[in-house]
Order: structure tokens, then C-alpha cells, then sequence
């Protein structure tokens, strides 16, 4: 069976300069499978479709939040309570998992220092154990596809370099065998090129950061998605 494993981040994962109002760094999974990404996807045209007929915009959280954009139109008070509505819909009723690891980079610095290891490569090791753990449970054979976000060609290829030691030297917590087992290939897409799965990343990685941030704050689309997270919420910020 086809796996897609689509990751996107929020935040910056810079040690030199690191915001005091938002230190938090997250890469956010999502593991889904070929066939209900399929279906995802035709969901999230069709949403498109009916509020911007054939100008449909690539989905971005901060876009959305702010009503930037093509995302204007969701100042009308009546148009953005059906969007939300429609959207938060979708993302509740289907089928896929939310993988997220984050890190506090003030908590990071002080641990490991600013030669530590580049948070979003500590971070992706993070993802990565969780999703080949889950994927070991599962008794056919199952093909992995790993879909990142395009950054540029000098931090592609360094990412690339990491990815390919991790899938052939496993991990801490899961062997070279336990990814010999998986049939394992990853790429990098620039998000206009309007993958479903990485937009839904994007806009899930955004609460699941604020809810890192701060727990007790008012945060609806976290409650949306928290039952699709793969991991107890307490082991999301990795310590």
C-alpha cells in the first residue's frame, strides 16, 4: 500500500536571532494514504472551486489568518464562518495522521548549545521515528512517499543529504531493517504547485505551535485537528 508522508514547518528554525514572543520551531507530518489522499484532494478542490470558481489559491495559514490575499474575501463575516465551517469539516472527517516535533529554541540553546544539531534535521529524526513506527504496524508492503516543501537549492540538498543517512543507517529508535522493509522515496515541491497534503501541513502546523506556545490560549483550530495527532500531546515538544 502508498503512503504519503507531506511535511511542512512553521516558524524559523534559526538559532542566531530567535524571537522571544515566538521560540518555538515545528515540522508538522502528514501521513495519509495514496487513495484517501485522493479523495482529500477533490474535497479541497471542490471547497475551492465554490469560493473562488477558477482562481483557487494555494492554501496558507497566514494568508487565511490574516485575509490576505485571495483570502480577502474572508472578510465578510458570513463567507468566512461558512469557510471555516467547510474546511474544519473536511480537515475532522478524514482519514490521515498528524505527525508534528517541536522545539523550544531558547530550552535547545541552552541544552545543546548553537552548535547543536540543525533543529529541522532534530526535528525531521523526530517525525521520522514516529511515522516508521507506525508504518511497522501495518502487516502488507507499503511504499513511503516523502513530499517536502522546496526552501532553495543549497538547504535541499543538505536535507536531502540527511534524509538518505537516516533511510540507510536507521535511526535511535528504529533499525536499518525496520527501514529496509519500507520502500522509501522523497522529493521536494514548491507549494504552488498546489499538493493538497502539503497545504494541509501548512495549515495544520500553525495551531499545533500556538498550542505549544501557550496551552490554556483560545486556539478552535487546534481542536480540530488534536484527535488526528499520532503522538500523546505531551511528547509533541521534544525535550
Amino acid at each position: 500500500m502508498k503512503y504519503y508522508l507531506f511535511i511542512d514547518e512553521c516558524g524559523d528554525h534559526g538559532l542566531s536571532k530567535i524571537d522571544f514572543h515566538f521560540p518555538i520551531f515545528l515540522l508538522c507530518g502528514i501521513l495519509i494514504s495514496d487513495n484517501e489522499n485522493e479523495i482529500l484532494k477533490s474535497e479541497i478542490t471542490k471547497l475551492k472551486s465554490f469560493f473562488w470558481r477558477d482562481n483557487s489559491p494555494i492554501f496558507h495559514s497566514r494568508d487565511i489568518r490574516k485575509c490576505a490575499n485571495a483570502f480577502k474575501i474572508l472578510l465578510d463575516e458570513k463567507t468566512k464562518l461558512k469557510f471555516y465551517r467547510d474546511l474544519n469539516k473536511i480537515l475532522e472527517h478524514h482519514t490521515y495522521s498528524i505527525i508534528p516535533a517541536g522545539l523550544n529554541k531558547f530550552s535547545y540553546v541552552k541544552k545543546y548549545g548553537n552548535l547543536g544539531s540543525d533543529p529541522y534535521e532534530f526535528c525531521l529524526s523526530n517525525v521520522f521515528d514516529l511515522c516508521i513506527s507506525n508504518l511497522k504496524k501495518l502487516s502488507q508492503s507499503t511504499e513511503l512517499v516523502i513530499v517536502l516543501e522546496k526552501r532553495g537549492e543549497k538547504e535541499d540538498n543538505k536535507l536531502a543529504s540527511h534524509i538518505a543517512k537516516i533511510i540507510s543507517n536507521g535511526t535511535y529508535k528504529n533499525s536499518i531493517e525496520s527501514f529496509k522493509l519500507l520502500h522509501i522515496t522523497f522529493k521536494f515541491n514548491h507549494k504552488k504547485e498546489d499538493l493538497i497534503g502539503l497545504q494541509i501541513a501548512d495549515l495544520t502546523a500553525y495551531p499545533i505551535a500556538k498550542y505549544l506556545l501557550n496551552e490554556q490560549a483560545l486556539n478552535p483550530a487546534f481542536e480540530v485537528i488534536a484527535k488526528k495527532i499520532l503522538q500523546p500531546l505531551k511528547n509533541i515538544l521534544i525535550r
